[in-house]
């Protein structure tokens, strides 16, 4: 019985922020694995559930990310580009309490964040389901809440290197280009994890300095590779975008040729957690909408919008929810084909 309430993660369940964290239950039982590795340290206790692998699942790009890892003890690490520099970040759940150990120059600004990145500034409250698949789900999922990272640029070079391609394809080119030109993360590490060392994302000026050669290995074309150039140029520009209220990030950030509502969209969603950032121009998700609330799996991004039209404010989290639920319609088209231009 118990598989039938928790399924096992699909790549629609991925896509909508499903990390396995392993041990995770466990840990939360048992008082799990305190750090105890010599970074510095902070102690804070949500006042609801809190499911570590969805909240902080949609910062990962990849299952071999090199800035993101689960270990067996049940904790998540993070290697992030802080406003301060390098960090790494670990984050484990003890006895409902979450205990979170950080490392390197960032390491007060990660602890000091925690919170916000664990959802302390969502309100999922104001959530009303409209759907019973919506409702069932959310009833299922009640750890999830939605991550305020509080960085924009490590979410903006992804997406940028999301668009138009498989995300097997976008996923290799950023571990590729993190591991060649990032830095090792500050601190021990995970003892186990998958895809070796951790690493922090590159400098703006690096990625600035990235030969066109090396693009081209990554499997980047010139027009992705382009747009990440204009973004690294302004990365102080695109930083202060945190500042802003939602709507005004998206116009900053869409200022940059290249950088359209589709990528805007995906960066607020974990920058601001932007519960109402519904991401349209997607290959596959108004089809997924579409299927889950209305049974139509050719639904456009006019009918995705019409259908989350009652969940206005909290469109972002009602897609999530639909995502998570598993609900999509059967393939009855040939995959996208994968293409590997550094090969050419």
């Amino acid at each position: 019985m118990a598989g039938r309430f928790d399924p096992r993660p699909t790549r629609t369940t991925v896509r909508g922020g499903h990390v396995v964290v392993p041990g995770q239950a466990r840990a939360d039982r048992s008082g799990g694995v305190s750090g105890g590795l010599g970074g510095r340290t902070r102690s804070w206790v949500p006042p609801w559930p809190l499911d570590l692998g969805l909240v902080l699942g949609p910062l990962r790009r990849g299952p071999a990310d090199p800035t993101f890892r689960t270990t067996p003890d049940g904790a998540v690490w993070r290697a992030s580009l802080t406003p301060v520099g390098p960090g790494t970040l670990r984050v484990s759940v003890r006895a409902g309490a979450v205990e979170g150990e950080a490392w390197g120059p960032g390491a007060e600004w990660l602890l000091e964040q925690l919170p916000r990145m664990l959802g302390e500034s969502d309100d999922p409250d104001a959530f009303e389901p409209r759907h019973r698949l919506v409702a069932v789900t959310r009833h299922r999922r009640p750890g999830l809440r939605l991550t305020r990272s509080g960085l924009v640029l490590e979410s903006l070079i992804p997406s940028i290197l999301e668009q138009k391609v498989t995300t097997d394809e976008a996923y290799r080119a950023w571990r590729l280009l993190v591991r060649k030109y990032g830095v090792p993360a500050p601190g021990p590490g995970p003892l186990v994890g998958r895809g070796g060392g951790m690493f922090v994302m590159p400098e703006p000026r690096v990625w600035a300095l990235i030969p066109s050669w090396e693009w081209h290995r990554a499997g980047v074309d010139n027009k992705r590779a382009s747009t990440i150039l204009r973004v690294v140029r302004v990365a102080r520009r695109m930083e202060e975008a945190v500042g802003f209220e939602v709507g005004r990030a998206q116009e900053r950030l869409e200022v940059v040729a290249g950088v359209g509502p589709w990528t805007s969209a995906e960066v607020v969603q974990r920058s601001h957690g932007a519960a109402d950032a519904v991401t349209v121009g997607d290959l596959h998700l108004p089809g997924i909408v579409g299927f889950a609330l209305a049974g139509d799996r050719d639904a456009d991004d006019a009918v995705m919008l019409s259908l989350l039209e009652p969940y206005a404010g909290q469109r972002h989290r009602a897609a999530r929810l639909i995502l998570l639920s598993g609900r999509t319609p059967g393939r009855r088209q040939p995959r996208m084909p994968r293409g590997d231009i550094g090969r050419l």
